[in-house]
This record gives structure tokens, sequence and C-alpha cells, in this order.
């Protein structure tokens, strides 16, 4: 529907006068239009380009160009960016700093990643760490974490939580947590601890007003990571007390920070772990006969009960509907 259509409706239904359909249709056609989000996905684009267009040149050109001279001009490079977010940014607060020059945000990123190919490159070609590879692990890590907070860049931050659980041994990005060898219990603890923690530093930064706007960076990428590793544990481990009872209070709190924050994604995050959770936990309880005889009514039941639970979502989490003319 038109927004010509919605005010030619509004005239006869005597909603509106025709001066009044005038200077909206006027405002619809005139206004600015928002291309913000576009110009930041294109400048991200540019700068994943151009950092695989520059991998391929040094590369194809390994033996003309030389290995000092690449570094060289990667340092540089590094040291550029660095040089032109610290220029133009803002001193350090607690709270929220906008960049005033907006292109700062994706120069420090490609810094960051720049910085992450010099030191691959001078550990793959001169064995600089040698086997120390924590090491080379936790220098950018330590590097991230500092930018992200003296930039105020939640990239960057990103980026140093990643490196972080790195560090430890995990991959802590959503869509690659199940390629973690959860098998080995060192690792599934490691996980566990690790989610928990950053869960509860975003809590403390929320509550304590220091960079609170990076709390949910922290409770999304950690919550995922100890709620996945608790469901793995509670599978696979003997303490299944142990893991049910953390998973289930990460999920409990996931519920609470929805409501407090309005957060559609960690309602969700609270109702489907918990969800898998106490159904496997009574399950197990019950035994296989059991099981198997509540098994059709309970999904049933259950499956409704969260479908008109998340129906609801709104009420709950007190997001009040906006009524449309």
């Amino acid at each position: 529907m038109t927004i010509q259509t919605i005010l030619q409706k509004l005239v006869e239904n005597g909603i509106i006068s025709g001066r009044q359909t005038t200077l909206i249709a006027d405002y619809e056609l005139k206004k600015p239009f928002s291309i913000h989000w576009e110009l930041r996905s294109v400048l991200y684009i540019g700068i994943l380009l151009f950092s695989a267009g520059t991998g391929i040149i040094i590369y194809e050109n390994i033996d003309t160009i030389g290995h000092q001279a690449i570094i060289a001009i990667i340092a540089t490079l590094t040291v550029a960016c660095f040089f032109y977010v610290s220029k133009h940014s803002l001193p350090y607060s607690h709270d929220e700093v906008k960049s005033p020059v907006k292109l700062a945000d994706f120069v420090l990123l490609l810094g960051c990643t720049t910085f992450l190919a010099l030191e691959g490159y001078l550990q793959f070609q001169y064995n600089v760490f040698g086997t120390r590879y924590g090491l080379a692990i936790i220098i950018p890590t330590i590097v991230f974490f500092f930018c992200a907070y003296r930039f105020d860049h939640k990239g960057a931050l990103s980026m140093a939580i990643t490196g972080l659980a790195s560090w430890l041994g995990l991959t802590i990005a959503p869509m690659s947590i199940f390629e973690n060898d959860f098998t080995e219990g060192r690792l599934l603890v490691t996980a566990v601890i690790l989610g928990s923690m950053l869960v509860g530093f975003g809590w403390v930064s929320e509550v304590k007003k220091v960079k609170k706007h990076f709390a949910f960076t922290y409770m999304f990428l950690g919550g995922n990571l100890s709620c996945i590793a608790s469901l793995i544990g509670l599978f696979s481990q003997d303490l299944k007390i142990v893991y049910f009872v953390i998973g289930l209070g990460l999920t409990c709190f996931f519920v609470l920070r929805a409501r407090h924050q309005q957060s559609l994604i960690f309602l969700l995050m609270g109702v489907i772990y918990g969800y898998i959770i106490i159904t496997y936990s009574l399950f197990t309880l019950l035994g296989d006969e059991a099981a198997f005889l509540l098994s059709s009514v309970y999904f049933m039941a259950s499956s409704v009960g969260v479908i008109i639970f998340l129906l609801k979502f709104k009420k709950f989490l007190g997001i009040k509907n906006e009524k449309s003319i």
C-alpha cells in the first residue's frame, strides 16, 4: 500500500484535510533518505577486499618485492592507521564516545587487521615467536582490548574477545562454536568458565557504567559459549548436576536481562537453552520407558507453551505496541 493510497483513505474517512494531505505527501517526497547502513556495509566490504587484494598481490609477487619490503609496507600501513585514529579521536570516557570522524572507525578496523597480518607474516617467515604460540596470540589480544576501550570500538572488542578465546584454545564465534573439541574435559571446563566470566564482566560493566554499551557484546559471545558448553557437559560428562545448575542459572539470567533491556535476542537465548536443559534433565530422570510414554504429550504441550510465550514476548519484555494511523 503506497503513501498516496493511505492518505486518500484518511481523507475519505475525514481524519485529515486536503491541505494536510498535500503537506504530508510533499514531506514524504522531499525528505532525505538515509544511506547510513549502506555506506557502512560498503566500507566494511572495502576493507575486506583491500586486505584480500593486498594479500593476493603479495603472494603473487613475493620473489620480486622481497620480504623486508613487504614487512615495511604492512608496518607503515598499520602505524599510519593507528596514527590517523589517534589524531582524530576524542579523550577517553567511561561513557560511549562518538568519533567526530566517521572514517576513523573503519581505519581502526583496518589497522587491527594489518597488525594481525604483520605479526602473522613475521611468525611465518622469520619464526619470531618460535613455539610460543600463546604469546603470538595474547599480544594482539591486548592491543585490541586497548583499542576497543581507548577508541570505543565494538569491532575491536569482538576481535579482542575472539583472541582471548583462541589463547585458551577455543573458538568463540557464534557460527563456529561447535568446531571446538568439547570431548576434552579441560577445554569444556575452560569454555564454561570463560563464557561465564565474559557474561559477568558485561554485567559489571553495565552496573558500574564503564563502557556499558559493551555489555551486549560480552554477554552475547560469552553467553552462547558457556550455554553450549554447559549443554555438552550435561549430555556427556559425569557431573551433570554441575552443568545443569550453571546452564539453568545462565538461562534465568538471560531471561531477566531480556526483560530489563527489552532484548529479544537474550529472551531467545534464555528460552531455547533453558528448554533444552529442562527437557533433557526431565527425560533423564524419568528413564527410557516413562520418557517414551510421555514424550508425545510433553513435546506437544511444551512446544505450544513456548510458541505462545514467544508470540507474547512484547508483553513480557514490556514493549508497548505502537498504534498506527
